[in-house]
């Protein structure tokens, strides 16, 4: 059975392999020289002073020309990653949803079911084989972005956990297409034709990973709070870099929001003849800046956490998948 399951789809497999390969020689060489120049600049010793409560101001300029200079030779590579987004969908559209549904809509499963081998034993290792290639498909490709984007959030003075680069890297992306291709295969099962299954793998994937992203992902944990005093700070405050910044604004001495998605920031000498600082003066004696965020140092957790949860999705539904195929006409 294992060996018929390899003869099926040596050639999905194949091809595969072939876009593995492509990828690596996209992302191998610009990624090379990504971090050449990162570290040929020295970015990472500008973002570290760029984000000190008081940088000086002269080494301020060069890092920022150097930021610029990077990003006007590299910013188009981003670009390239929107296409990675989508990778996990496409291995669910066209592995997990024609899996069953191409084989009931072609007449094939009468036969395949009736050799000796029963449905249950079929689906276990058609399953197993196409979640195994899942798996090494997004491995590679989860790690490899992590390795390949690391310069361009660097540089960028992105949190990892914005919304293009936390859904393309890491661990979430096994999860993402373990996912796709389980809802593939219970969508063949339960509507088995081709078109109709894919529409439900396109639809429900959207629509669970919107779903998630927007009003699940900001909570996996309890997000902290900051208060950062208005004068004395040069530059919008942003905290931490790589913190992921849910809420912010500007509270009174109270502790009562004054303006909310805003942040304000003055030296210790600001105004007129070195006179009050406008923002204190506007906002009142004591207030601050607020933000609320999650640390960036929860980045890996959070991947691990929302990489559980498709996992998770996908099992129930390869149970579900099983336990249904058995009254598949």
């Amino acid at each position: 059975m294992i060996w018929l399951t390899w003869r099926q789809h040596r050639r999905q497999a194949l091809f595969t392999l072939v876009g593995l390969a492509a990828l690596a020689a996209l992302m191998i060489p610009t990624g090379l020289m990504m971090r050449s120049s990162y570290a040929d600049k020295g970015l990472a010793e500008c973002l570290r002073v760029l984000n000190a409560v008081q940088p000086d101001p002269e080494h301020a300029r060069s890092c920022n020309r150097a930021l610029n200079q990077f990003a006007d030779q590299f910013n188009s590579m981003s670009l390239l990653g929107v296409l990675f987004l989508v990778l996990p969908l496409i291995v669910g559209l066209f592995w997990g949803a024609p899996l069953v549904a191409r084989e009931v809509e072609q007449g094939t499963h009468r036969f395949a079911w009736t050799q000796g081998v029963g449905r249950r034993q079929w689906a276990l290792v058609k399953f197993g084989f196409v979640a195994l290639v899942a798996v090494v498909v997004a491995v590679v490709y989860g790690l490899g972005m992590s390795w390949w984007a690391t310069p361009l959030t660097g540089a960028a003075q992105q949190s990892r956990f914005d919304v293009f680069f936390f859904d393309m890297q890491g661990f979430a992306p096994v999860g993402y297409t373990l996912f796709a291709v389980a809802l593939g295969v219970c969508a063949g099962v339960f509507w088995p034709k081709m078109m109709p299954a894919m529409a439900v793998t396109l639809g429900g994937f959207v629509g669970l990973r919107i779903l998630l992203t927007v009003l699940v992902r900001p909570h996996y944990l309890p997000p902290e709070t900051r208060a950062i005093p208005i004068e004395g700070t040069i530059g919008e405050p942003g905290g931490a870099l790589g913190d992921w910044i849910l809420e912010k604004g500007i509270r009174n001495a109270g502790g009562r929001m004054v303006l909310s998605d805003a942040q304000a920031a003055c030296s210790a000498a600001a105004g007129p003849a070195g006179g009050k600082c406008p923002p204190i003066v506007e906002f009142g004696e004591g207030a601050y800046n607020w933000q609320l965020y999650q640390p960036a140092d929860r980045f890996w957790l959070f991947q691990g956490i929302e990489s559980g949860i498709f996992v998770a999705l996908a099992a129930v539904l390869l149970y579900l998948a099983v336990r249904r195929i058995r009254r598949v006409a």
